[in-house]
């Protein structure tokens, strides 16, 4: 058929998905494919299907008496938001999804060289933001979305039920400014290639 459009390697399917937190103002990943800046520190595990992204424009409609439809739609705010489950329980990762806090070593009274560790979340006021990279491979193809500020902005409620693994809910909204992106996204995939002059 003419001007059929139909590719199937257009399809994406995430087979890798990883996540990366570093402090605000780190390296960003430079390409697609390219190891990781150093700052930039690997979650770890996460379940299958927790991992998204979500953008969520706001807009307002002008309404007039000589139409039923709106005659003029502009947009006034815009918001993202990134979710995930964590399955590794660390210390960083605590830090993460409560959007900081304090880790403190306690000495166990009677036992030389046993440790413990208090975890404390931030009071009001005392969240930091973090940058934050997600990447997704499908075969050859690599996407990474980054984000160079976001914010742990939800509660956490944590299940913790016998018949399953207790994940740590990673729920992180995107910030903004006039001077950079919000977030963006680099990828080797050939279909985002610029179309050539005639």
């Amino acid at each position: 058929m003419a001007g059929e459009s139909a590719n199937n390697n257009e399809i994406v399917i995430p087979a890798i998905t990883r996540i990366y937190l570093a402090p605000v103002g780190s390296q960003a990943p430079a390409d697609a494919t390219s190891p990781m800046p150093e700052a930039l520190r690997n979650v770890g595990l996460t379940t299958e299907d927790s991992l998204k992204f979500n953008s969520e424009p706001n807009f307002e409609q002008v309404r007039s008496a000589q139409s039923s439809y709106p005659t003029r739609t502009f947009q006034t705010t815009d918001a993202a938001t990134i979710e995930v489950d964590l399955q590794q329980w660390s210390g960083a990762n605590f830090r993460a999804v409560y959007g900081g806090g304090e880790i403190t070593a306690i000495t166990v009274a009677g036992q030389t060289g046993v440790k413990h560790y208090k975890f404390a979340p931030p009071k009001i006021g005392g969240r930091t933001e973090v940058m934050a990279v997600v990447e997704v491979v499908d075969g050859g193809k690599h996407y990474r979305y980054v984000f160079p500020r976001a914010m742990q902005m939800e509660g956490v409620s944590k299940d913790l039920a016998k018949t399953r693994e207790a994940v740590l809910p990673l729920r992180l909204a995107v910030q903004g400014g006039d001077e950079l992106d919000a977030w963006y996204l680099i990828t080797d995939d050939p279909a985002f290639a610029l179309p050539t002059a005639p």
